[in-house]
């Protein structure tokens, strides 16, 4: 952008009434009593918010593409329709539980921005997308981020479509059934760069007064699930030292999983979310436990860490509590590293408004992770609420809002 087109953009500011009734509007589609979202993926209510935003798309001179798992492109043209596109988005689809801004917000933000160049009769050099992907919460049917994953080759589409939810309803049969299943056949080349605008899901900015998180990356991510083996025995009768007591040692594999992100820290995470007792019988040792584990860091060779001391520390723990402790790799992110001049550019955007910012590192998955693998991405974090989400009550500022989508 020359030195002009710069000076003219640079003093645009969005609409942030038009925005927040916007997300609101989208709010009202699968609206829950106690103000959240439940808008499920490939719902009868997804295809609801689907239209919505197409109609809006079309409304603000978009074109419109849909791919073959059901992601949605919205097209507003440059000046020179061979330059690489400039893409942002997010999803809309929520958790049972969801809020009013988790993805719904970036896709909302990419619109407004659409909206604020054709009020000033700006006509961009590159192209510009707003992208909506296809079931990014993962809620109703896996894998999580699947639009996304499966537009940079991630995921194959025939596997994809295959997939069903807990009733045995496909991918492929919802997509028809919503009126979503596309036949656009849109390329990863050629895009310029991706930006994505998202609540931060987390308190840090909150807590630090700050109104723009500048995301330099997102952790990577390594889960497993994990199976404790002892035996079942009677509580009364059975000694201490002659327990092989399955709960016992899975509640010091929860500690070392709590320690190993302490270890690690700032930026490194553990979590064990999930845990299942056999036979769960109050007066039984138990003889068997199932549970998760979540470990996250912000680069490779401190996860690569993290895993090793949890299977070394794992053995030892086997060995003191006469249990076998069998663990499975289910998912693998590599931590992602967002592009440094598109990073910088939303740092300096936001200083030039003077709008308080620090740098941020994205604690949890989002669209923008796989898209960095294909193209330049960034991603700017405003503050929620008491930094809660995927929670009905899940709240965001007006001005935040407002503040994010002129940084975008």
């Amino acid at each position: 952008m020359n030195a002009v087109a710069h000076s003219k953009t640079s003093s645009l500011r969005v609409n942030g009434k038009r925005l927040w009734d916007n997300l609101m509007d989208l709010a009202a589609i699968g609206a829950t009593q106690k103000g959240g979202v439940c808008r499920l993926a490939l719902t009868a209510l997804d295809r609801q918010g689907r239209d919505f935003f197409v109609s809006q798309a079309r409304a603000a001179g978009c074109t419109i593409r849909v791919d073959s798992i059901g992601n949605i492109f919205a097209r507003r043209e440059g000046r020179n329709p061979a330059l690489p596109v400039v893409m942002t988005g997010s999803h809309i689809d929520t958790q049972p539980t969801g809020g009013k801004f988790d993805g719904n917000y970036g896709v909302l933000a990419g619109l407004e921005v659409f909206k604020t160049l054709n009020d000033a009769g700006i006509v961009t050099e590159a192209p510009l997308e707003v992208v909506v992907w296809t079931n990014e919460e993962g809620s109703r049917f896996v894998p999580v981020m699947m639009g996304s994953g499966t537009f940079i080759g991630e995921f194959k589409i025939d596997e994809v479509l295959a997939q069903k939810d807990r009733d045995g309803v496909t991918v492929g049969s919802a997509l028809t059934e919503i009126g979503y299943a596309g036949n656009d056949q849109v390329s990863t080349q050629g895009i310029a760069a991706y930006f994505e605008a998202h609540i931060e899901q987390g308190p840090v900015l909150e807590a630090n007064d700050k109104t723009i998180g500048v995301v330099t990356g997102a952790l990577g991510q390594r889960w497993f699930d994990v199976v404790v083996t002892g035996s079942e025995a009677h509580a009364g009768p059975t000694p201490m030292p002659l327990r092989k007591d399955a709960l016992l040692a899975a509640s010091h594999m929860v500690q070392l999983v709590n320690r190993l992100a302490l270890d690690h820290a700032p930026n490194a995470r553990g979590t064990v979310g999930m845990l299942d007792v056999y036979p769960n019988s109050r007066n039984v040792i138990p003889g068997t436990v199932k549970f998760s584990i979540d470990l996250r860091a912000d680069n490779d060779e401190t996860l690569t860490a993290m895993v090793a001391a949890l299977h070394a520390d794992a053995a030892v723990i086997a060995k003191n509590g006469q249990v076998s402790i069998d663990m499975h790799q289910v998912v693998y992110f590599p931590p992602a590293i967002f592009a440094k001049p598109l990073v910088d550019a939303v740092r300096d955007s936001a200083t030039e408004m003077g709008m308080s910012a620090m740098d941020a590192v994205s604690g949890a998955g989002h669209d923008a992770v796989y898209m960095a693998r294909v193209a330049p991405t960034a991603m700017i974090f405003i503050p929620c609420k008491d930094g809660i989400s995927h929670n009905e009550i899940e709240d965001a500022r007006p001005d935040h809002i407002e503040a994010g989508c002129n940084v975008l």
